[in-house]
């Protein structure tokens, strides 16, 4: 009896321990969700509200949206291709094959490309705004900026925000074309399909709504790889090791959030 009792007085301890880790890890991520829902709202505000920095508007246009298109279109391009060979290894298993065309372009226009190009774009811009940001802060930039009466806000995060949400549109709607493209090709001189039927099998089976779909998905996207490239940027440590910090997470939680964000479309758009 009295082992039991000394067991279990040792124990005690160690759940409070345990207790404690596991309360102060929720509650760090229930602060990181409060700080990022308040710096979205403040980023929203700023961006309905006079004055825009229209020109800096216009080179992160460049910036996020033309220099992401290389990548973007070699993503979408293998994607179409892939997916139509194997759509029709498994399609063959069931004489299924005339269904690889309707696959391609719904999966690609749907899910794929909005996805894939959000993920893409959060590795190359993302990582490159949270650096971009995060140097600033670390060499006192954004608090000269409000020496000179500069709003960071708008001169930093707003442009970057509206270009995000605004380019990976047209990045998703160029990666759909030569997605589906892509399919064309393999299924016509790999396969051996008939190009005038696989075209307009394609053309009947797409919907508007599968194309406007992902195209919303795709705004979110762009807002969401935006916001956590300029919040974690923003709130950067301090020193090198903290810009390294800030460009990680600023990856992570992007491409997290994409995920999450696209079930909770899809539910919306195809319930």
């Amino acid at each position: 009896m009295n082992k039991a009792v000394q067991v279990l007085h040792d124990k005690v301890p160690l759940l409070g321990n345990m207790c404690q880790a596991i309360g102060h890890s929720l509650l760090n991520v229930v602060q990181a969700l409060g700080s990022i829902t308040l710096f979205a709202l403040d980023t929203i505000r700023h961006c309905l509200t006079p004055p825009l920095f229209v020109r800096h508007i216009f080179r992160q246009f460049i910036d996020i949206g033309y220099y992401s298109l290389p990548v973007v279109g070699m993503t979408a391009l293998f994607t179409g291709m892939v997916l139509a060979l194997q759509s029709y290894t498994g399609f063959s298993r069931f004489n299924a094959e005339s269904a690889i065309a309707s696959v391609v372009v719904l999966s690609i226009t749907r899910e794929l490309s909005p996805v894939l190009a959000g993920l893409m774009v959060a590795g190359r811009v993302g990582a490159a705004i949270a650096a971009e940001i995060g140097t600033m802060r670390v060499t006192e930039q954004i608090d000269a900026l409000k020496t000179l009466s500069v709003n960071p806000m708008k001169y930093l995060v707003v442009p970057r925000v509206v270009a995000g949400t605004i380019m990976l549109p047209i990045l998703v709607l160029i990666g759909d074309i030569i997605g589906v493209y892509g399919g064309y090709i393999v299924s016509t001189h790999v396969l051996g399909f008939s190009s005038g039927s696989y075209l307009y099998q394609t053309w009947q089976v797409m919907e508007e709504m599968d194309v406007v779909s992902g195209l919303v998905k795709a705004a979110v996207f762009g807002f969401l790889v935006a916001l956590m490239g300029c919040f974690h940027g923003y709130n950067s440590g301090r020193g090198a090791q903290g810009v390294g910090a800030a460009t990680t997470n600023a990856v992570v939680t992007a491409s997290i959030l994409i995920l999450i964000f696209n079930y909770l479309l899809t539910q919306v758009f195809f319930s």
